[in-house]
């Protein structure tokens, strides 16, 4: 049991999901040993072939039916690969975003041809997944969207650039946020689906340095009349795409609360390590009044954080999550992680200033969590409007 001593909750108690996450867990520790995860660091981006060998190990589309080549589980399949993943530190493998995010939209909203063409390769890692929404002067207000789709002839040409796409550089099928009908706000908006190899017109821009995440490759995309044909409107209707974005963006949002959670533990059994062992002025850190104070005050708030976030887990697997509640667990759990780690780093005095130590990387890694998904102050807006 971690730091948090919070049981394993009753949706997680099944004996195929324990054999599962030792499977994972196992992968993770055979395939990305530290040595491996500080090179993607250092090269600033996960290698290809990482992802074969996850399709390969059964980590991609894990609740993806198995009539499109998927592994047939559920949502908690998913959560076994996210939280192995954090309990191992592999850093940069985007299994989240391709598993949770990405996947579900063609799984939801495609056509069967779309079904049958992409999902197979996205499962087995022959194809690597990104979504393009954000555009230089747009963020969180995707209705304002510039980047055009205009029909030509029996498919559309895409123009436009989109920046911070996470797996920009090793993408290779895009779901590109775009204007069918540029003189319409939400009911102008489509996903238009990509395959980069071969596409003309379509460039990748510079790998963007960031201050943290440093395995995780984040782009910019160009798109110069980049041809796509009709068949390849998600869901092979023009105008859905707004409603289509709108309807993923709860699990989007619970999946950056789980990640927030779970980086919270990892900061507290760091810390907890560190404060025990630590000596000054003849006794350990963790003999201080005030460690003892502070830390206690962490571990009780982010126990209600871990119970909140399980209860909207169960919710969401019931298909009772509301947007106002994702939207809750999004901005009060990555808020809770900020401050978790700025005073877990604090404990670690000038050593948590060196990248070396674990709590540097997550302190500058946790920044993007309150901003990604909808900037925290969108979830606030959101929130309101359901009071």
């Amino acid at each position: 049991m971690s730091v948090l001593n919070v049981p394993q909750p009753a949706f997680m108690e099944d004996e195929e999901i324990a054999i599962f996450a030792d499977a994972v867990g196992k992968f993770y520790q055979q395939h990305a040993p530290q040595k491996r995860v500080e090179k993607w660091r250092e090269d600033g981006q996960v290698e290809r072939e990482f992802w074969r060998e996850a399709g390969e190990a059964g980590l991609l589309g894990v609740s993806v039916p198995s009539e499109y080549g998927g592994h047939g589980g559920d949502f908690r399949h998913d959560l076994v690969v996210i939280d192995q993943q954090s309990k191992h530190g592999v850093d940069g493998f985007a299994a989240s975003l391709h598993n949770t995010v990405i996947l579900p939209y063609l799984v939801r909203h495609g056509t069967e041809e779309q079904k049958q063409k992409y999902l197979p390769r996205l499962v087995s890692g022959d194809l690597v997944s990104a979504i393009a929404m954000t555009e230089p002067g747009v963020g969180s207000d995707l209705q304002s969207i510039t980047t055009t789709a205009v029909k030509d002839g029996n498919g559309y040409r895409i123009s436009g650039s989109k920046t911070y796409i996470s797996s920009g550089q090793i993408a290779d099928f895009i779901i590109v946020v775009a204007k069918t009908d540029p003189n319409e706000r939400a009911k102008g908006i489509s996903l238009m689906l990509l395959e980069t190899e071969g596409a003309e017109g379509f460039q990748r821009g510079r790998k963007l340095d960031k201050i943290g995440l440093d395995a995780a490759d984040t782009s910019e995309l160009f798109f110069d009349n980049v041809f796509v044909p009709a068949e390849n409107v998600l869901g092979g209707v023009e105008g859905r795409g707004f409603y289509q974005l709108m309807g993923e963006l709860p699990q989007e949002r619970l999946i950056i609360a789980v990640g927030a959670i779970n980086g919270i533990e990892k900061a507290l059994e760091t810390t907890m390590d560190y404060v025990k062992n630590r000596k000054a002025f003849g006794q350990t850190i963790w003999d201080f009044q005030n460690t003892q104070f502070v830390m206690a005050d962490l571990k009780a708030r982010s126990t209600a954080a871990r119970i909140f976030v399980n209860d909207c887990i169960a919710r969401h697997l019931k298909g009772e999550l509301d947007v106002a509640t994702a939207c809750m667990a999004k901005y009060w759990v990555t808020e809770l992680q900020g401050e978790v780690v700025d005073k877990c780093l604090q404990f670690h005095g000038g050593a948590g200033f060196i990248n070396d130590y674990p709590i540097a990387r997550m302190y500058r890694d946790s920044r993007i969590t309150r901003i990604f998904g909808g900037s925290n102050e969108v979830m606030k807006m959101v929130i309101a409007r359901g009071m």
